[in-house]
């Protein structure tokens, strides 16, 4: 019983002492991982292949560090943890980083010899078969933890593999002696040395965004010391002032780049934010020939103490050229418009204006006040209607300002007329932005001149249809009437009749009373005639001499007959002395006629000829009375006028 209990205690014994010595292993693999992720990014801005060469080195490293703390667990067979640096310095580092972490483990480990040396050689490949393996199968992604653990998982199913297979290892029954622990603790160190590597990837990887942004940013970055010295600056600063590098520039000041009244502005202005630890925000430089917007922000510690300051300056020269074009075309287009003799006024696209120049504020001297920048179309309208400042405003105002606020945005021309008599002219085109410019002109003298030449052409058209001596429309004018109106009732098959007045001896009362007593007989006898019809549509006309002609639109023989006799009761009522006619006084004889659709339509002259005609009966058969003939061939009627 106390010999078996001494044989446990030193197996017991034995294990703890391999699983302490595999710990230390454990811990060198990992350090040796751990160092590879701080030095790392020394080799970042180095050849690709060079970092791959120098992971498998460390990894190499690392391996104959592992073989050199290896257990001796028989004689000629050590047991160490080789494996988890191979099979990761094939994952992350691939073929290259692979190749050289095998080929200086495998070779140290031939120089250390021993009974399980070839076996050993043989599961190094392996291990770094595996590695490859992983590299492969995320070459299209980065490796994840998953694929880290999936790489430990493959990493202890080759090494059970070998400790199966290979017959050193079976006849020293490795698997059974220090199989679980030797397994385990390369998977521990393959998933710790994984994890490492991932995180050292991906802070790489935001290092390398966040360097590849400062130095490619558009804008001139730069880290400043506590005494305005450049720490680090991106390509932008370099080129600015001319530099191949940026390690040239750093240690360097204003005062090595630029003017000194010019330095000694900016060392000015940065120790105060230093000292203050207020930013300075968009101040304007001017450095090389170009204009630069610089901001500048107090850099601190963990303390809060100030550092230094990080400054980012904008490139703004062709900005500020176009400001200054911009302004000098603004300042000339106020200057234009200032000048004009119209009005201008932009609106926006909502009916807000944006511009206009006091010749559109005084055009309307009413609304005028009301015509500001920022002033919608609405408004302005309803302004003109309270005051009354534009004619032909409808009752319903709200709806006239409706419908006008909605036709803003359309090209159109229209004219108005305010209160005062004044016109105005407004022109308004949309822009492609939705944008409309009224342009306001007074075309008060225009359409004063226009007006009186309209009726200079209506008084000159009035003069050619209008008899001077009577005011009657003369033959011209009657001729064009006649045919009109005779069209109009054939068409409408309605009658129309005709008078034709003569009158009586007069020439012997020209040679009596002379010419001037003459013309006021016509102006008598021209009144009689007026003053018979009582339709607009009846029309008196001066046919010639001392003959009229009346026609009668729409009336019978009939009532042409009751005209005929109401004028020459007219005209004896006035009683003008006649000593040279038969009956004592001024008299006329009448001739009518009327016809219906069917003459008129066939031949409406005939109606002038018939009443000619009618007027010659009444002259031959003793003057003074009125004689009618029918162009349809009835009997002439005859009735004395007297």
């Amino acid at each position: 019983m106390t010999a078996s209990l001494h044989g446990l205690e030193d197996g017991s014994s034995a294990v703890n002492g391999n699983w302490t010595q595999f710990g230390g292993n454990l811990s060198f693999v990992c350090l040796a991982i751990s160092l590879w992720a701080l030095f790392s990014i020394q080799f970042q801005r180095r050849a690709f292949g060079q970092e791959k060469i120098a992971f498998g080195i460390v990894a190499g490293g690392a391996s104959i560090g592992s073989i050199l703390l290896a257990v001796e667990f028989h004689p000629g067979i050590y047991i160490d943890l080789r494996f988890s640096p191979l099979v990761l310095a094939g994952m992350f580092g691939g073929p290259i980083a692979a190749a050289f972490a095998a080929a200086m483990a495998i070779v140290f480990r031939f120089a250390v010899g021993g009974t399980a040396m070839v076996d050993g050689i043989i599961t190094m490949a392996v291990a770094t078969g595996v590695g490859l393996a992983g590299h492969a199968w995320t070459r299209k992604r980065s490796p994840g933890l998953k694929d880290v653990a999936l790489l430990s998982l493959a990493l202890g199913f080759a090494l059970v593999l070998s400790m199966t297979m290979l017959p050193t290892l079976v006849n020293a029954h490795v698997l059974a002696g220090v199989g679980f622990p030797l397994i385990a603790l390369n998977c521990l160190a393959t998933v710790l040395g994984g994890f490492v590597l991932l995180k050292t990837q991906q802070w790489e990887l935001e290092r390398s965004i966040l360097v590849t942004a400062f130095s490619q940013s558009p804008d001139y970055l730069y880290v400043k010391d506590r005494n305005s010295r450049f720490i680090t600056v991106n390509e932008n600063m370099t080129r600015l002032f001319r530099f191949r590098t940026t390690a040239e520039m750093i240690g360097l000041s204003d005062f090595n780049l630029m003017s000194r009244p010019l330095a000694e502005e900016l060392y000015h202005l940065e120790q105060q934010v230093i000292d203050t630890g207020v930013p300075l925000i968009d101040s304007t430089e001017c450095i090389e020939g170009r204009f630069l917007l610089a901001s500048k922000v107090p850099l601190r510690d963990k303390q809060g103490r100030v550092i230094g300051l990080a400054g980012v300056t904008r490139d703004v020269t062709e900005r500020t050229a176009l400001e200054r074009e911009l302004r000098e075309s603004k300042n000339l287009l106020s200057h234009a418009m200032a000048g004009m003799s119209d009005g201008i006024a932009m609106y926006d696209s909502r009916g807000f204006i944006l511009f206009c120049n006091d010749q559109y504020r005084t055009a309307f001297p009413l609304s005028g006040e009301a015509r500001v920048v920022g002033a919608h179309i609405s408004d302005i309208l309803r302004r003109v209607a309270e005051t009354g400042e534009r004619s032909g405003v409808p009752e319903d105002v709200e709806e006239w300002i409706k419908a006008a606020t909605a036709s803003l945005h359309c090209n159109k021309d229209e004219e108005i007329q305010l209160y005062n008599g004044d016109w105005r002219s407004i022109r308004t085109r949309l822009a492609e932005d939705g944008a409309a410019m009224a342009v306001v002109s007074d075309i008060t003298a225009t359409k004063q001149a226009e007006i009186a030449l309209r009726l200079s052409a209506e008084q000159l058209k009035n003069l050619a249809e209008t008899d001077g001596l009577t005011g009657m429309v003369n033959r011209r004018a009657f001729d064009e009437a006649f045919a009109r109106e005779t069209a109009g009732s054939a068409r409408k098959n309605t009658p129309f009749s005709l008078l034709m007045v003569d009158i009586d001896r007069f020439k012997a009362y020209n040679d009596t009373y002379g010419h001037p007593a003459g013309d006021q007989c016509l102006r008598v006898v021209s009144m009689c005639l007026r003053q018979s019809v009582s339709r607009p549509a009846d029309i008196v006309a001066r046919y010639g001499g001392e003959e009229f002609v009346v026609f009668l639109p729409d009336t019978s023989a009939r009532g042409a007959m009751i005209v005929a006799e109401q004028f020459a009761r007219r005209l004896a009522q006035e009683s003008i002395v006649h000593s040279g006619s038969e009956f004592g006084r001024v008299t006329a004889s009448i001739g009518v006629s009327c016809a219906t659709g069917a003459v008129l339509r066939a031949n409406p002259n005939r109606l002038l000829t018939e009443a000619d005609a009618a007027l010659y009966d009444a002259k031959t058969q003793g003057r003074n009375r009125i004689m009618a003939h029918s162009p349809s061939g009835e009997r002439p009627a005859m009735k004395e006028a007297g």
